[in-house]
């Protein structure tokens, strides 16, 4: 049974060689494994293994003896923590279709489920409570009494007040103690009358050891401590994030839009950033108590650092073990004797490992992608070139397996956001293409994260312009080493990605064969228009918006506005459940291009969400862009 999720497969995959390409549907499917979680004891992990669409949630000992197989069915699983030894959360999102009071007509909701493993059962969080918009923050878990506790956030809903009619009103959560044993809840803490959000830290005692007051549509921020004394306060342009507690106090995220350090202790008379110099852009926090016991360096390798000198030890053997592939901490016993890692790269699709720290021993606990062979796993490594103005940029490369970097035929794959970035890992979107014989280029731009401040405030109002040109000096650098061939490119991407496909064959010209964007903007007039400007949080996401496009008229930045400028053809894929990017944004895309009398198809995917979270939607959006691409941008 175990072997379905490919938990045994590794060595037998490592003697097979492939005599053609594995098939779409191999890559097509969600992982095999998708999430992976420790217990506290170490003695026991659970994973969320997937056969042909459909969940399980097992727990194995640490000799992988199976304590509990549970059916997920079709759901989406957004993440899994042990809250302790017998009880797993397990995180689920949905879409929901909400009423006409309501800016948008649907959203994606997020609740949490308490797996009982000894009395295999499971029980909604907060079922008992009057609660709306689902779950929405996890604060972590304590264990007080003999008794096991989490801490999540949702917005409660008054007596009285039929939910059909209720707004969102700024979406004010307050603070619930859920006892994971029973479901038994209270609330701990309120939202506050007249504040616009409250976030906390709870310790590992479970109380409340900070509260973050913010107001999203002046930036106005405040940091209180356990008494409920302000300790810090402040205002745009600087925003503020609780991360979590240490020796010196609160520990805060802070972004001024200079420098590259992302902690600062909160009400320090000297704000030195935490960890300067190492390259810090995430925290790693002890899940018991939300102290800070490492954090991770934001490279194009990320790698996890730990302050105990022990722990750091460890780490730095886990990693020498894995020598070529990049090393992602999953999470650890409280006696740091168990650790759980993740491994990808070149060579490797996902793999998870229970590594015994004592005994150094590591075994596989789950893998992404089992069914494809080692040798027919594309090869990835990192990319350098210099854009027009002078700035370093550098990206991922995916070349097809067994063929010479010698004029390929090259897919240029821009990330979404566009604050995100590429990694030389494996990818099941760019080794999909790869191994149908192309080269597949995707570019960290500027208005990246993971290369400072400096360079993600580049991107600031260049949506359409020096974003889109980084791109092309890309391609044109990898032309210039003979990597690529230039005459044969195409441009695919979603999200952000799919309106930077659009706009290289509307508002750029001459560059590409063909463009398929998933789940693009293509009309940032309307798209902007949806902000309503209903509540703050509305207020400060119209905000935020202006900020990414700049002054230019939006009209000029918009692929739809220039589609009988196109220069080549293009496929639109959505899906009908996107609550990011509305499914109208591909439908007046195609619209336009058409009465322009311009080449175009568009591939709908009924009920997919934004992020393509169902293995048939993603096999067929596969499918489409492989034929496209084949057909416009043959690789042979």
């Amino acid at each position: 049974m175990i072997n379905r999720y490919g938990l045994a497969a590794l060595l037998l995959l490592a003697a097979v060689r492939a005599t053609a390409a594995p098939p779409l549907e191999v890559y097509g499917q969600l992982p095999g494994c998708q999430f992976a979680a420790i217990a506290p004891s170490g003695e026991r992990y659970a994973v969320v293994g997937n056969v042909d669409g459909v969940l399980d949630l097992i727990v194995l000992t640490a000799d992988a003896t199976p304590l509990l197989v549970t059916a997920i069915g079709n759901h989406k699983v957004a993440s899994i923590a042990f809250a302790d030894d017998d009880h797993v959360i397990l995180w689920l999102r949905s879409t929901v279709k909400l009423g006409a009071d309501f800016v948008q007509d649907q959203t994606e909701m997020t609740g949490a489920i308490i797996v009982d493993v000894k009395r295999r059962s499971m029980l909604p969080v907060l079922a008992q409570s009057r609660i709306f918009g689902g779950v929405q923050d996890f604060f972590g878990t304590v264990r007080k009494d003999g008794h096991s506790f989490g801490y999540f956030s949702a917005v409660t809903l008054a007596r009285g007040i039929d939910i059909a009619t209720v707004a969102w009103d700024g979406n004010r959560p307050d603070l619930y103690q859920v006892d994971i044993a029973s479901g038994a809840s209270r609330i701990v803490a309120r939202h506050g009358e007249g504040i616009a959000r409250r976030d906390w830290l709870v310790d590992g005692d479970g109380q409340v050891a900070a509260t973050l007051e913010k107001n999203e549509v002046s930036g106005r921020w405040s940091v209180r401590g356990a008494t409920g004394a302000e300790i810090a306060r402040g205002g745009a342009p600087v925003t503020v994030a609780l991360a979590g507690l240490s020796s010196a106090g609160i520990v805060t995220f802070r972004d001024d839009g200079g420098g590259d350090s992302c902690c600062f202790i909160a009400g320090a008379a000297a704000p030195e950033p935490l960890y300067a110099g190492t390259g810090a852009d995430q925290l790693v926090l002890d899940p018991r108590d939300r102290s800070v016991i490492g954090y991770v360096t934001e490279a194009d390798h990320p790698q996890t650092h730990f302050l105990d000198p022990r722990r750091e030890k460890a780490m730095r053997g886990i990693r020498k073990a894995f020598t070529g592939l990049d090393v992602a901490f999953v999470g650890a016993s409280d006696s740091f004797d168990q650790v759980m890692v993740q491994t990808t790269g070149s060579g490797d699709a996902g793999s998870w490992w229970f590594v015994d720290i004592k005994t150094g021993a590591a075994k596989p606990v789950g893998f992404a992608y089992a069914a494809i062979p080692l040798a027919d796993i594309a090869p990835v490594r990192m990319v350098s070139w210099t854009a027009a103005d002078g700035t370093k940029l550098s990206g991922v490369l995916t070349s097809p397996p067994g063929r010479a970097e010698r004029s390929l035929p090259v897919i240029v794959l821009p990330h979404g956001g566009p604050a995100a970035r590429d990694y030389p890992v494996f990818d099941w979107w760019a080794q999909a293409l790869a191994v149908q014989g192309y080269a597949v280029f995707q570019p960290n731009f500027r208005g990246s994260t993971g290369y400072g401040r400096a360079l993600l405030k580049a991107g600031e109002g260049e949506w359409g312009g020096k974003m889109l040109g980084d791109i092309a000096d890309g391609v044109k650098a990898l032309a210039g080493q003979g990597i690529v061939d230039p005459k044969r490119a195409c441009i695919v991407g979603a999200s952000y990605g799919g309106y930077a496909a659009l706009a290289g064959v509307t508002l750029q010209h001459g560059l590409y064969r063909c463009a398929v964007a998933v789940a693009p903007v293509s009309d940032l007039t309307s798209f902007i228009s949806l902000q309503k400007k209903e509540n703050e949080e509305q207020l400060a996401i119209a905000r935020e918006w202006k900020t990414k496009l700049g002054t230019a008229p939006l009209a000029t930045l918009s692929p739809a506005a220039h589609a009988a400028e196109a220069d080549a053809p293009v496929l639109l894929i959505h899906g009908t459940g996107d609550t990011v990017v509305p499914f109208a944004q591909s439908e007046m895309m195609r619209s336009r291009l058409a009465k322009a009398g311009k080449p175009v198809e568009l591939v709908t995917l009924p009920g997919e969400d934004h992020w393509l979270s169902k293995s048939a939607t993603r096999l067929a959006m596969l499918k489409a862009t492989v034929d496209f691409v084949r057909k416009h941008n043959p690789p042979d």
